[in-house]
């Protein structure tokens, strides 16, 4: 993981109340017949949000800026919890050790990657998970629950089993997991005569893809 980013998250009674989601970047072509060509520019996904709609009071405000200052504006990334998509399962729900695909044994590997995949009848993509919540992550062997015997990092999302899992083991994990983020900005710009008469201003934060 690179040494500029710090493993504390943004407030979330702030984060509450953001603006945001995942963005593509995709290029069209429009052919003389009208016709046109599509290409992802983009494998992976990338997240945008904008907190400004989550400052309320004074008091959020100057949390905010707190926080900008000890991230040294874009320098370092931080946790941020998308209330929409901070889970392996529905919002509604609670996790549960069969939630996400983790892998298959091998009889060999030891490590694997947390990942969440979003998926219809049409297509599926599967994104890394690199910020688990600390506490949260369940795994499942073959369906049945693990009590012990594997290790979770929180800053990277690897989990390590004790031993390797046996050839053809379905490997399942769910958990709760925070958003790499950064400021987008090294300017924060507010007005207070603004904000007193109820302006929102723009606080926009971009996902680092690690």
């Amino acid at each position: 993981m690179p040494a500029n980013f710090h493993e504390v998250s943004f407030p979330l009674a702030i984060a509450f109340h953001s603006t945001g989601g995942p963005g593509r970047r995709t290029e069209i072509v429009t052919l003389g017949s009208g016709h046109e060509e599509r290409n992802a520019v983009w494998a992976a996904s990338r997240r945008r949000y904008d907190v400004g709609s989550g400052v309320r009071t004074l008091d959020d405000l100057a949390a905010v800026i707190a926080f900008f200052e000890a991230r040294m504006g874009r320098l370092y990334g931080f946790r941020f919890k998308d209330f929409a998509d901070c889970k392996s399962c529905a919002p509604a729900a609670m996790p549960s050790a069969t939630d996400q695909g983790l892998g298959m044994g091998d009889g060999v590997t030891r490590v694997f990657q947390l990942r969440k995949a979003y998926a219809d009848t049409a297509a599926a993509y599967v994104r890394d998970i690199l910020k688990p919540v600390a506490g949260s992550v369940k795994v499942a062997v073959n369906g049945a629950a693990l009590s012990g015997g594997f290790a979770v990092d929180a800053a990277t999302g690897l989990v390590t089993f004790a031993g390797a899992p046996a050839i053809g083991a379905v490997l399942t994990a769910g958990f709760l997991f925070d958003t790499p983020v950064r400021f987008d900005s090294d300017t924060l710009s507010v007005n207070l005569a603004g904000f007193s008469a109820g302006e929102v201003a723009s606080i926009p934060l971009v996902e680092i893809l690690l």
